[in-house]
């Protein structure tokens, strides 16, 4: 069987694939059970990457994948020079039987919600390594010292604190009360401060508390993938506003219709690093008292910025209590921890913590009553001053070596704050290509164009996180992007 007649018949058994299942998983599964079948026989040369990706319609990535796949697990041979053939060693497997599914393929069982989350999701099972935005360095976290805050707490055997929290340990939204006022310039009682197990949760029970099936939410665009497949799995209606350098800028038509929920990161919009302007943050806060819309203020990395003049918080300016604010420790301490928190308007404490009750039930109070401590103790401080000024090396670095070997390519862009910088591309490139080819050589690299709602505010780039690579090695990854790019410029301009 020739190339011309493999493709089509791989084509075929693609169109055969359930329609729900990815585009990688569905040419994966057509190609693998045709070879079992015996449809492809061994030694049948399979088409060239390009033109089955453009058969298909599919990037020449994807199909790279799947082969790519294929070699690994025997199906198929690679020889340099001739292409890409069944395996001989097919030819003494077991009598054709039905293939298994890949894990995580199986989508029939699903809802419809279940299946868009599926579908939808961007998040990366490598968490770790040069470059991967948002994940902070535990490498300097004082854990000895935390670790006798935890002890501290086993010994004491505190049985209450092996029970649920009602909203969470009073303690410790006391300190955090007292923290917020003096870092964010927030007047709250700690009534108004729920514990709740990371910031999604936070988010998924503002959606369920706030908003009906249906109801808009508009969202920062490009902004956070992680808030915006949180709030469209409650089924609210996603309105992408763009962004500028002002933070998030509606247009004239967006002001005409009032959504019910507004989500913004002001102090350092993701991924951007754009400051809101206070202008917009008036406006935006005239316009949610309004027409009575409940803005969710994302706070999540306002403690790591390289500043001296911290702008004050959405919360803390509106004096109609139409903002939510969400703070998290997964940037400041450690990822695993899990602990975040909710300060909400005073009308709307009872409700949202027999809400947060009655839907998650709360715990981690042990956990709690050593945040606690290690706030109160000034050990939450110190290692944030810490943090910074490492970070700061490391931030200044990595645009050093950008700055130095791709000028009037690519751009570093914002930084102010953070554990990420974005990097924006001055000349066309594939950024979700670079990517793959980046992973495969043990550099993370997170396409800016991804986060992106609406196809007119998509730009090609990099979201590059520095705060877990010491400084001394960040040079290294940074050269492979490098080459990487000028790799795909060089082949674009063929």
């Amino acid at each position: 069987m020739d190339c011309r007649l493999s493709c089509e018949l791989i084509v075929h058994a693609y169109a055969e694939q359930a329609p729900s299942s990815s585009a990688r998983a569905r040419l994966y599964l057509a190609i693998r059970e045709a070879i079992i079948a015996r449809r492809l026989t061994p030694g049948t040369a399979l088409p060239p990457t390009r033109t089955l990706a453009a058969d298909l319609a599919l990037g020449r990535n994807t199909v790279v994948r799947v082969y790519d796949q294929l070699i690994v697990e025997g199906y198929l041979d690679s020889r340099v020079g001739s292409g890409t053939f069944v395996s001989d060693a097919v030819a003494a497997t077991a009598p054709q039987q039905k293939p298994r599914r890949m894990v995580g393929t199986r989508s029939e069982g699903l809802s419809r919600r279940g299946c868009r989350i599926a579908a939808d999701a961007l998040s990366s099972r490598v968490q770790a390594g040069a470059f991967m935005p948002g994940f902070p360095d535990v490498v300097h976290f004082p854990f000895a010292t935390w670790r006798k805050l935890v002890a501290k707490q086993m010994r004491l055997e505190q049985r209450h604190l092996a029970q649920y929290g009602y909203g969470g340990y009073g303690p410790l939204k006391l300190v955090l009360a007292e923290y917020l006022r003096v870092t964010r310039m927030m007047s709250c009682s700690p009534q108004q401060i729920l514990i709740l197990n990371g910031s999604h949760q936070a988010l998924d029970l503002c959606a369920r508390m706030l908003a009906d099936v249906g109801d808009v939410a508009w969202m920062e665009d490009p902004g956070y993938w992680g808030a915006r497949n949180v709030l469209a799995a409650s089924d609210l209606g996603i309105h992408p506003v763009p962004v500028d350098g002002q933070g998030i800028n509606p247009q004239e038509g967006d002001w005409d219709h009032p959504p019910r929920l507004i989500f913004v990161s002001p102090s350092s919009q993701y991924p951007t690093g754009a400051v809101m302007s206070l202008e917009r943050r008036l406006r935006l806060l005239e316009y949610a008292e309004k027409n009575r819309i409940w803005i969710i203020e994302d706070d999540y990395d306002n403690e790591i910025r390289y500043h001296d003049h911290p702008v004050a918080s959405l919360f803390g300016l509106s004096a109609a209590q139409r903002v939510i604010y969400v703070g998290t420790f997964s940037k400041v301490m450690y990822p695993g921890l899990r602990l975040a928190y909710l300060v909400v308007p005073e009308d709307l404490v009872e409700a949202f913590t027999t809400g947060n009750a009655e839907l998650y039930r709360e715990g981690r109070m042990l956990e709690q009553a050593a945040l606690a401590e290690f706030i109160d103790g000034g050990h939450f401080t110190t290692h944030i001053r810490r943090m910074r000024g490492i970070y700061e090396e490391r931030r200044d670095r990595l645009i050093e070596v950008l700055q130095r070997h791709l000028a009037g390519i690519a751009t570093p862009a914002g930084g102010l704050a953070g554990l990420h910088i974005p990097v924006h591309f001055e000349r066309p490139l594939d950024d979700v290509l670079l990517a793959a080819q980046a992973l495969r050589e043990g550099v993370v690299m997170r396409p800016l164009s991804l986060y992106a709602i609406d196809p007119a505010n998509r730009r090609s780039g990099m979201n590059l996180g520095f705060a877990a690579v010491p400084v001394e090695q960040i040079e290294a990854p940074a050269l492979k992007l490098v080459r990487l790019i000028e790799d795909l410029l060089q082949a674009g301009s063929r």
